[in-house]
Parts: structure tokens; sequence; C-alpha cells
């Protein structure tokens, strides 16, 4: 018989504090505020895992008590104030609650660890009273055999959920939280974080970083693709249509990636946004691209362990984006340094200002491409027994405002796969396909050439 309950973790005595927030755990929810309830969970981080042969129950209860006390991100909460900033709140007690479903004896979890997870992961947040974790899993003669983590984006980023992760095998193995914590790097909590961004050095980085940013709004085009006539429609009242969301799966993607990559001396991740940047320019019919970029800044010192939110928005701007592809990708790799460099700043501080310009009547750029290598991060759905590349339409989003389209690179062992969300107003299913077909074709293509001029 298949009976679930509600366990409770009892946490007391962790560091406690209240401050501002940082700039990452505002961003993020001021991005969650602005979407459509239905959107809301796709700005989660969860993962899930079988576990074989199995964990005893109380060893993983021990290990979620420790991973509290580690990161106080996990027992932090973000109350909003009246001039749209946050507040953090880091709980020194509180319960962590499990949700536990136990199986009969000999049965497969997988089914029941997926249903849970599901329900994990689609359930906002309120992290106003609640903490931003949630945890399940499935019992099975007495041991663990699946758990699930589902956290808010305002406590972690993909590299900080990596992290978590490999911080509860650690303790699930029988480290001791303080033994782990001298492992790591130092490690900044979200409060350290926040007092160095109020810092004379922190201002003085968001200021150089938000000037270099506006720069780049000032010169790079005001609008990449041309945007539909309303009145050319047949219904200019009609309600927008739900964005496609296309798949794109390459099993010779990797392979071909590393050996672009390899041949340029430049990383995987320019690869991708090299090609990324030059199909945007060839269907936008232009010679240049911008693109919103995800930078996970964990290069920054004190932050490379952090279980915390610290990916940030970079603008990249590529002049002659049409041009060889290789020298395409040697130019990105140099420009996308810069983008690295310049993407840790106060966004709303940019959002002030980038308000007052366009009240101002000054054009700034069009930042609604957005280009996020996600494949250390958030691995894609295994599909075993498929043979070549294949292109799936999985799902549609509620539309979202001032987004022309938004790709993710994501990773699993047998495939690379290109992950697009897009307006179909601005490019239809087609297009959609045209763009990552054409962003395969240019990395195979070039890798091909590279191995024949070795």
């Amino acid at each position: 018989m298949t009976t679930r309950q509600l366990l409770e973790i009892a946490f007391s005595s962790g560091r406690s504090g209240t401050g501002p927030a940082t700039w990452g755990q505002q961003a993020i929810w001021d991005a969650v505020r602005r979407l459509p309830p239905a959107d809301v969970p796709r700005y989660t981080i969860a993962t899930a895992a079988a576990l074989d042969p199995g964990l005893p129950l109380p060893v993983l209860l021990d290990a979620l008590a420790g991973l509290l006390r580690l990161h106080d991100s996990l027992h932090t909460r973000l109350l909003p104030q009246p001039d749209q900033r946050l507040h953090q709140v880091v709980d020194p007690e509180g319960t962590l609650t499990v949700e536990l479903e136990r199986l009969p004896n000999g049965a497969d979890p997988a089914e029941a660890g997926a249903r849970l997870h599901r329900e994990l992961a689609e359930r906002p947040f309120d992290t106003a009273v609640q903490w931003p974790i949630r945890v399940g899993a499935v019992t099975v003669d007495g041991l663990v055999r699946h758990l699930s983590l589902a956290l808010s984006h305002t406590a972690v980023d993909g590299t900080g959920m990596n992290r978590l992760v490999a911080d509860l095998s650690a303790l699930s193995l029988g480290t001791s939280p303080a033994d782990l914590a001298k492992l790591r790097e130092p490690a900044q909590q979200p409060l350290e974080e926040a007092e160095f961004q109020h810092s004379e050095r922190g201002r003085r980085r968001d200021e150089a970083a938000r000037k270099q940013f506006l720069r780049k709004l000032r010169l790079a085009p005001p609008r990449l693709f041309p945007q539909p006539d309303p009145t050319t429609t047949p219904d200019p009242t009609a309600q927008p249509e739900p964005f496609p969301n296309a798949v794109l799966r390459s099993p010779a993607l990797p392979r071909a990636v590393e050996r672009v990559a390899a041949a340029h001396r430049v990383s995987t991740s320019s690869v991708l946004l090299a090609a990324t940047a030059a199909m945007t320019a060839r269907l936008a019919g232009r010679t240049e691209a911008v693109l919103g970029v995800v930078v996970n800044n964990r290069f920054l010192p004190g932050l490379a362990d952090a279980v915390s939110v610290v990916a940030g928005d970079g603008l990249f701007h590529l002049p002659d984006a049409t041009a060889e592809f290789g020298d395409v990708v040697r130019r990105t790799h140099a420009a996308a340094i810069g983008t690295y460099r310049h993407a840790y700043f106060d966004k709303l501080a940019l959002a002030a200002e980038t308000e007052r310009l366009t009240a101002e009547g000054v054009p700034l750029a069009d930042r609604s491409c957005v280009f996020n290598d996600t494949r250390d991060l958030l691995p894609a759905a295994p599909a075993p027994g498929e043979q070549g590349t294949t292109l799936s339409w999985p799902v549609e989003f509620e539309p979202r405002p001032g987004l022309t389209y938004a790709l993710d690179a994501l990773q699993s062992p047998e495939a690379l796969s290109l992950a697009m969300t897009a307006d179909p107003a601005v490019l239809p299913r087609p297009e959609m396909a045209r763009f990552l077909y054409g962003i395969e074709e240019l990395i195979i293509t070039e890798a091909a050439r590279d191995d024949h001029a070795g």
C-alpha cells in the first residue's frame, strides 16, 4: 500500500541576520513577479535522482539538516519594501518539510518519483513567508530510492544547485558540515555578498559595469528583427499566440563544438554563441547581432562555491556577424570576455537609467534575443534509441512581452540540445527550425573545414 506523509526537520541555532537583498536575488524576484502565473514554475530550479541501492531515511534527514547549517540561502526569506527593493531575512530556526511517499516492498520508485518531482517543481514559492526549498523522497523496502529537490531561483542558480547536490551527497556519505565547510573555498553567504555590493568597492564595480552596459545599449541597433505590422493582421485586437518551444537534439554537435573550439583556441560556449549570433543576423537581415547573455559570475572572489543566485545579465554585441564563420568565432570569444567582465551589477539601478534614457528619446539596443549556455547545469532529457538530429515541439508558453527568442544550450551524454522559445509573430515555426538547423550546420561545417585544414 502506498502512503504519503510530511516529515519535519527541526532547524535551530543557525546563522541569522537581516539586510538588503543581493543583486541576484532582486533580479530574479523582479523577473518572476512579472510572469504570467502559468510561467512562474519555469523559474524553479529543480533536480531529481534515483538512489541505488538506496539511502536510509535517517541519514538523508541528517544530511538535509546539515545542508541548512551550511547554506544560509536555504533558510532566507525575501520581504518586498515600498521602494521595490527587497530585504533578506536569514532565519536562525524553523522547520524543513520533506514530502515522503512510501511504496510497497519491491515496487519500482520511478513513476512515483517522477510524479512527486513534478508536484514539487510546479508549485510556486512565496519567498516572503516560506523557505525557498522543497524536498521529496520515495522509499521502498525502508530505503530512500528517489530524491527530488526544488528550489526558488531566488535562492540558487544552476551552478549553486550543482554545489548543493554535491554537498548533500558528501553529507549523506558521512562528511560533517564543519569538515565540508573546511574543504570548500571560502564562499560568501548572501548577506556577506550584499555587504560587499553596498561597500565602496562594490559600488565602484556596479557603476563601472552599468557604464559599459549603457555604452553598448547606445551602440547596438534598437531593432533586429522586423516587427509585424498590426494593421495587416486579420484581427489586431486578438490575443497574442502562445510562444512555441522547439528542441533540436543533435548527437553530432558535441564533438563538432569541441573541434571548432580547439581549432580556434576558444571556449565551447563561444562557439555556440558565435553560431547563435550569426543565425540571428542572417534571419534578421542584418550584419550585426546583439544578444542578452546569462553569465554565471562565479569567477569573482568568494562566489565560486556559493550556494546562492549569482548569475547576471550581459549584453553581447557583435558587428559583422555574417562574416566567415571562423572569424566570427574568434571575434565572439574576445567580445564575450568583455561581456562576462561587466555582468555583475545592480539590475534595478540599470532599469532606472534605461527608463530615464527612453523617456528622453534616446534609442537603446534591442535586448529581446537571449542566449543561455546551461550545458553544465541543466542536462537535457535523454532520448535512448534515437539516431541523427531530431526536432521536436514539446510545449507552448504564455506570450512574453519584449521577447523575440530565448535559446538554451543543454547537454546530455548522447547529444547537445538547443531549446528555443520564440514569438511566432516575429519568428514563425519554419524560421525557428531554420535557425536551429542553421546553428548545427555552421558548427559541423566549420569542424569539417578545420579537420581538413589540419
